[in-house]
């Protein structure tokens, strides 16, 4: 496969997963147990990211069962950015969301197929079996019944070149703890992105998507997830398609992204007051957010806060003008707050510039994703929000 045109961090759209910079199978062990704050936490990270077969992500914290559903989207008004000839606008969602019981079967992480591709992008298929990667355990379950009552509705944008798997943790989370979640994949922006029929399109957009292209992508993912919305709860381009929509309560929905996917989840919130609550995971804005008057929560990596910061969240800041916070987190990448540290770290790979381990990523990620979704959504005050605390000492409180 092509590589991609390599750009600076600023200006580019994270075309380059973080992958590529890990270090080869577990030489291991001991690099990836690299210090964190406390020695609670550094013996977790050593038992969680030990070298394993079957790479398991971790168990959802909630009260309910989560159920994952599929749902094709064909955006007829629109013409596919990257390979017009292709036609309409496709994209691909996972939709999570809580169940009752323990029916259902158990779901994939995502096809081997699938993964070949991810690894294969990230030269990585020499070093990591795509029959291990895929067969990662998730704890969704297909065809499991619905829980009674409707849910607040948060929609998930993965990063450039990153497939919706890589939200796959966060995501049956939210779900287990009383949210309808959608991952979505936005076609030919991703390498091992999955769509119906078993599809794996190609991620044209990983060669074109370099250089300054970074507020045309923003644009068009917005112009995606407000489809996705019309589709989940009804609106101006039609009304609701997925079979359980009658789950969630429209007055209630919360967006959010890793890197360009957070830049999309701004955007949208410019234009579309559907949206009530907002997540930046370490993504750049490339456009101006002067819309965003409503909650807003910035989760990223000590660089945010640098001279020469590549995502200019501090022009972005003073034009956030609803509640709004700035965390940082301590010995973090890129790519903490997804599935990447989790189910690498296990596999025996690990980035030696990101001290972080799986464990604790994934930890800081759904705690405070969950706790701004719970204030925001469901009107529950969380006193994690105000300020630093003991339980997450890598979490730093940005007050510019």
């Amino acid at each position: 496969m092509t590589a991609p045109r390599k750009t600076p961090r600023g200006r580019a759209v994270a075309t380059v997963l973080a992958l590529a910079l890990a270090v080869p199978l577990a030489a291991a062990a001991s690099a990836q147990a690299a210090p964190t704050t406390t020695a609670a936490h550094g013996a977790a990270a050593s038992t969680a990211d030990a070298p394993a077969t079957r790479p398991e992500l971790p168990r959802p914290t909630g009260r309910f069962t989560v159920g994952r559903d599929t749902l094709h989207l064909v955006d007829k008004s629109r013409k596919d950015p990257w390979v017009p000839s292709a036609g309409a606008r496709e994209l691909m969602l996972s939709m999570y969301y809580p169940a009752r019981g323990a029916g259902g079967r158990p779901t994939a992480y995502t096809s081997k197929k699938a993964a070949q591709e991810l690894l294969a992008y990230n030269e990585l298929d020499g070093r990591i079996s795509a029959a291990d990667y895929s067969s990662t355990r998730t704890y969704a379950r297909t065809g499991a019944h619905p829980a009674g009552g409707r849910f607040p509705l948060v929609v998930l944008s993965p990063g450039f070149t990153a497939p919706r798997s890589t939200l796959t943790h966060l995501a049956e989370d939210l779900a287990s703890r009383g949210y309808v979640v959608a991952t979505v994949d936005h076609a030919y922006e991703a390498a091992g992105a999955e769509f119906d029929g078993g599809r794996v399109p190609p991620c044209v957009g990983c060669v074109d998507g370099g250089g300054d292209s970074g507020p045309r992508i923003t644009a068009g993912r917005a112009d995606d997830l407000s489809f996705v919305l019309d589709r989940l709860v009804g609106g101006p381009s039609g009304k609701a398609t997925w079979r359980h929509s009658g789950m969630i309560d429209a007055r209630r929905i919360g967006m959010g992204g890793h890197s360009i996917g957070g830049a999309a989840t701004a955007a949208l919130m410019d234009t579309d007051p559907r949206v009530r609550a907002g997540v930046n995971m370490d993504g750049g804005f490339h456009t101006r957010p002067d819309g965003v008057d409503r909650p807003f929560l910035l989760l990223g990596t000590t660089t945010t806060v640098q001279s020469g910061d590549p995502y200019d969240w501090g022009d972005a800041w003073p034009r956030l003008r609803g509640w709004k916070r700035w965390l940082t987190v301590a010995g973090s990448g890129h790519f903490t707050f997804t599935d990447t540290p989790v189910v690498f770290g296990q596999l025996g790979m690990s980035d030696p510039q990101v001290p972080l381990s799986g464990r604790r990523s994934e930890q800081i990620t759904r705690a405070y994703v969950a706790a701004f979704y719970d204030q925001h959504l469901r009107g529950i005050g969380q006193p994690l929000l105000d300020g630093p605390t003991p339980a997450h000492p890598e979490v730093g409180f940005h007050r510019p």
